[in-house]
């Protein structure tokens, strides 16, 4: 689509923006390099200055040139979630997990700093806070994933309290270590929502922090570590699933699957739990360290877009991250309805194949290089072991090193604590890293 030459006005849907996490709800302003408003055309427009979005702006840099380039994302600052785990285990500080946007947007790409309010494919073009439109000749959306911890009874009022936090969110993190530092005695209580989630291991990741902690201060024989889970395994992938079994069982931790957080009653320190098992039926649990992973969703904008399925995902081919009706839009990340693991990991090894894919499509060819589905998973067990779990869209193991990454290693957890978020911030968001799948071939051939 051809620009217009001026901004356009335009009269979008604004409902659902209040569920949008917060830090994200602020008066809308563009941040320029060389310009004092935004354009209404860009060649290539991303939706999201997250790690997908970050990322495929760099290499599209590269493709088409910077000016050539917009990044829409409301966010002053970008936080590397991963390591939130440790933070959350007083293992990391907070701080070491954060940057500012401007300082990670690429050289001459334009940051258009508002909130996305609807899309139009059918007319490519986006409509924005303060009825502004930007049309478009790609469109890549990289919107990431929503909390809703709203969703919950009790919440997000009950974070107010002691006892009580998340790893999901920058606002309760350092409430989850605060908890963990003034358990006394009785239950510690960890969840998994009855939704799709991001990182998918993390919400047992610091429940196995929590119990190496209450060893070191002597506090475990008073804990009763418990893992209430709407799931039915304990992990998606058996080999991984049979390890972390073996160390739940060690470490005499209590799992209670098809089971879903409904409602926190934070001044009683009560939490409830819908059985999913048996319909109708919930069960009550006294914490005195309550972990809550909250239910998940599409970002609000997506949600009966054109653009997305049913569920509110965006709709695009498994393989070429293109999009199944409109050939000029891509997904990455999160706010896919790709069929694996929500992750950084699977967000390096999507960019590395959707890079391919737009170069291709630019040239009028069909896309050729294939995503097949890897995902990541480093499983900390405890402040200096990692399960390095790797695996594809069928559930089956696609390590990078030739050993057996289901036992728990020291150098594993070196490489989640110290060298991935260097890798993260000097090659992810730079658009040089496309996952480890160069590392995989060159160990493997060694062998040979």
């Amino acid at each position: 689509m051809s620009a217009v030459g001026a901004v356009f006005s335009c009269s979008c849907l604004r409902s659902g923006l209040w569920l949008l996490k917060p830090g994200m709800q602020q008066m809308s302003s563009l941040h320029t390099a060389a310009r004092c408003a935004v354009r209404d055309y860009y060649e290539v427009l991303v939706l999201g200055g997250g790690a997908g979005g970050i990322s495929m702006s760099a290499r599209m840099k590269r493709r088409v040139g910077a000016e050539n380039v917009a990044v829409v994302e409301p966010s002053k600052t970008h936080y590397y979630q991963p390591l939130w785990t440790l933070v959350g285990g007083g293992a990391k500080q907070l701080a070491a997990s954060a940057r500012p946007t401007e300082s990670l947007i690429p050289s001459g790409v334009e940051w258009i700093k508002s909130q996305v309010t609807a899309l139009n494919p059918d007319k490519n073009y986006v409509c924005l806070e303060d009825d502004i439109k930007v049309s478009y000749k790609y469109l890549i959306i990289a919107l990431g994933i929503s909390l809703h911890y709203e969703k919950i009874k009790g919440l997000p009022e009950g974070f107010k309290h002691p006892k009580i936090g998340s790893n999901y969110s920058v606002q309760t993190v350092e409430k989850t270590w605060r908890a963990l530092q003034d358990f006394k005695e009785g239950n510690a209580i960890f969840t998994f929502p009855n939704t799709p989630v991001k990182c998918a291991g993390a919400p047992q990741k610091i429940m196995y922090l929590a119990d190496a902690y209450l060893r070191k201060t002597g506090k475990r024989s008073k804990a009763n570590i418990i893992f209430n889970t709407s799931l039915g395994v304990i992990f998606g992938v058996k080999k991984y699933a049979d390890a972390l079994l073996e160390i739940i069982k060690d470490k005499n931790i209590v799992v209670n699957y098809k089971r879903n957080l409904i409602e926190v009653r934070a001044d009683k320190q009560e939490a409830v739990f819908e059985k999913l098992d048996i319909p109708g039926e919930t069960e009550i649990f006294q914490y005195e360290m309550l972990h809550v992973t909250p239910p998940m969703g599409p970002p609000a904008v997506l949600i009966d877009s054109p653009v997305s399925d049913a569920s509110g995902w965006v709709d695009v081919d498994k393989e070429t991250l293109q999009h199944k009706k409109y050939p000029n839009v891509f997904g990455i990340g999160d706010c896919t309805n790709l069929p694996t693991s929500k992750t950084a990991a699977a967000v390096a090894a999507q960019s590395g194949v959707l890079d391919k894919t737009i170069s291709l499509v630019m040239k009028n060819k069909l896309p050729v290089k294939k995503y097949d589905g890897y995902t990541s998973c480093p499983l900390v067990t405890a402040y200096n072991k990692v399960i390095l779990a790797e695996f594809d869209y069928n559930g089956q193991p696609l390590e990078t090193f030739p050993i057996d990454q289901s036992k728990e290693r020291t150098t594993m957890y070196h490489m989640k604590a110290d060298m991935m978020p260097l890798l993260y911030w000097n090659a992810l968001l730079k658009g040089y890293w496309g996952g480890p799948a160069p590392v995989r071939k060159m160990m493997h051939l060694s062998l040979k």
